[in-house]
């Protein structure tokens, strides 16, 4: 059988994605998952390699067609960068070199040249700095795939979970939340435990507000959004049941009463989330036509080009993606997606 093609984005060059690929890809175990291709600049890459003193050669090639992996050594699909960036910080030149690779990636997966994508981390700084208008990987890869119905999941060993809401501020959240985006949330739930093989997972819906309202004392969102949500679920035929208090629902799922947890918004979900997997969750993207993994943690432009990034959550982003199956679920006549 062969080994699934996986093309991993060297991420922001000033950042600890460069070094975290290649400690990563010095892994024996990787090779027993993939076969990795790196795109981006390669001279970063042996940079990265000269900083880590591992035993590794890069090598350029100009297509995936090219790959023949071999023991000590790396290859990269070469997108050389355009001018210098800055090590531990971030740069306009840098926010265009991501973008650049990006599109890259996305385009050979679209055309089947490789299995998955992987995105090592990069910066909401330098994109805006390019004059970028996308806060981050996730809204850059749904313009560039088409996607329209999209969310983030995050996962590890003991905690699953999925987002409404992502990169918007606090204050913005409960004007967000409505039937169609938690219904279509659930959905979105549900089809990401599929791809990591759950069948008729156990889905559990966090309240946005304190007590998850207490029955609209402490809000109304729960009663005119959330709950009516998990209720059309429900008769799909969706194993959901919420909205719980945020306050309970995660330690209830670390002890394996669900599968995963639909989040109204990114730090409710997230807080707990790398409280316990900082250096081992993964980050998805469910709804693309293609499969998409990322680790858990930025740029960290503090540790930057130091020798002191950890890859274990890069480890866990490739193996992931090599493991996962694009599954399309659908719902009586209709799409996963629709109403």
């Amino acid at each position: 059988m062969r080994k699934k093609r996986i093309a991993i984005t060297m991420g922001e060059p000033g950042g600890v994605g460069p070094e975290v690929l290649v400690k990563a890809l010095y892994c024996a175990e990787i090779r027993e998952y993939c076969s990795p291709l790196i795109i981006g600049d390669a001279g970063v890459i042996k940079e990265a390699v000269t900083l880590t003193r591992l035993p590794l050669k890069v090598r350029s090639i100009s297509s995936p067609s090219k790959s023949k992996p071999s023991l000590g050594e790396i290859q990269a699909l070469d997108i050389k960068s355009r001018s210098t960036f800055n090590k531990g910080a971030p740069s306009r030149n840098a926010g265009e070199a991501v973008v650049r690779y990006i599109k890259k990636a996305v385009e050979l997966a679209l055309k089947n040249d490789v299995d998955a994508i992987v995105t090592a981390p990069i910066s909401k700084e330098s994109l805006k700095m390019a004059g970028f208008r996308w806060p981050g990987h996730t809204e850059l890869l749904a313009e560039l795939t088409k996607t329209k119905d999209y969310a983030m999941m995050f996962v590890s060993d003991k905690l699953k979970l999925t987002l409404c809401t992502i990169h918007i501020p606090l204050k913005n959240v409960p004007e967000k939340i409505n039937e169609r985006l938690v219904l279509r949330t659930i959905r979105l739930a549900k089809k990401g435990a599929g791809m990591l093989g759950i069948k008729n997972p156990r889905i559990a819906v966090a309240g946005l507000n304190p007590h998850a309202g207490e029955s609209g004392i402490m809000g109304r969102e729960e009663v005119e959004s959330i709950i009516p949500a998990v209720e059309i679920a429900i008769r799909e035929g969706v194993e959901v049941s919420g909205p719980y208090p945020p306050d309970v629902v995660f330690h209830k799922a670390y002890n394996g009463a669900f599968d995963m947890v639909v989040c109204m918004y990114h730090d409710q979900g997230l807080i707990p989330f790398k409280m316990i997997a900082f250096d081992t969750g993964v980050n998805v993207t469910v709804g693309l036509p293609i499969i998409r993994t990322s680790p858990d943690h930025g740029a960290a432009f503090d540790i930057a080009w130091e020798n002191k990034a950890d890859p274990s959550s890069m480890l866990e982003a490739i193996k992931l993606a090599a493991k996962m199956e694009l599954r399309v679920k659908s719902y009586g006549h209709r799409s996963c997606y629709k109403e």
